[in-house]
């Protein structure tokens, strides 16, 4: 198996986490479920079997990926395949910061998967032909990359409400067991209702779907650090009201009781075995 990942530098340090590889991964399962993480991706297929996204309870296909697909800000869980036997190039963008490579508000996509040339364009498809013809994958990361810089243009420079909203982004990925949001836009200088605006459009969701996708990773992260597991300890800990409240975030966001997500998790966080 091949898996290298690769960290742009300046200036889309600032909006990509990373861009990833991977040839012949493996996997015991067929399908996962991949729950809300707050993060939006590109993933292009470098073969030519199709992809397919499932329903998450039936598990019967209901949408075909093909070529290159663009991922929004999720507040549902999805069902995809595990990966196994893949060939893939995925661009990670940082946590509300993928919006200057979009020419339309983000909560268009929203819970959404969308084949990329309907996104980017033709130019898109050249990319990926080109990536097709690279045997070098730190040739196919250096194309990615000129992409994106000839996507965002000049789009890339900051102004106040970009600032902003990275602000509040990353308070509720740092803190997401504050409650009030009055304070946050607050301290930004906004309204409520055009902070609100400015959020939906930047980063897909509102602050408060946003915020409680946050409380929700944190819950995650406290439940694998710990052996010992006590459930009204992780609710107050995460910023739940009570433990009965924790419990039916917890499965609107994954499918799953935390009891489940338990007996079911692997060591890859956000993806849980379903077949």
């Amino acid at each position: 198996m091949i898996f290298q990942a690769h960290y742009p530098v300046f200036p889309l340090d600032h909006f990509v986490e990373n861009l990833i590889y991977f040839d012949g991964l493996t996997a015991p399962h067929n399908l996962d479920r991949f729950l809300p993480d707050g993060n939006t991706e590109i993933i292009i297929n470098l073969t030519e079997n199709p992809q397919y996204i499932y329903d998450n309870e039936t598990l019967q296909s209901i949408q075909t990926c093909r070529h290159a697909w663009v991922s929004g800000v999720r507040t549902k869980p999805i069902t995809i395949p595990s990966g196994a036997g893949s060939r893939m190039l995925v661009i990670a963008f940082k946590k509300g910061r993928a919006h200057p490579f979009y020419r339309f508000p983000m909560s268009d996509i929203r819970d959404t998967v969308a084949e990329a040339h309907l996104v980017f364009g033709r130019h898109f498809c050249d990319l990926r032909d080109r990536l097709l013809s690279e045997t070098s994958v730190e040739r196919m990361f250096e194309l990615v990359e000129r992409f994106l810089l000839q996507q965002a243009c000049n789009i890339v420079q900051e102004n106040d409400a970009t600032e902003c909203i990275e602000y509040a982004v990353s308070r509720m990925v740092r803190y997401p067991t504050q409650r009030c949001l009055y304070q946050l836009s607050d301290e930004i200088g906004y309204s409520q209702k055009h902070f609100i605006d400015l959020f939906r459009q930047q980063v897909g969701v509102t602050p408060k779907q946003y915020l409680k996708i946050m409380r929700f990773q944190k819950a995650i992260r406290a439940m694998e650090s710990r052996h010992m597991i006590r459930w009204s300890e992780i609710a107050l800990e995460s910023g739940y009201y009570d433990q009965a409240h924790f419990i039916y975030d917890f499965k609107f966001f994954s499918g799953f009781t935390p009891s489940e997500y338990l007996n079911r998790r692997t060591d890859t966080l956000n993806y849980v075995p379903v077949d």
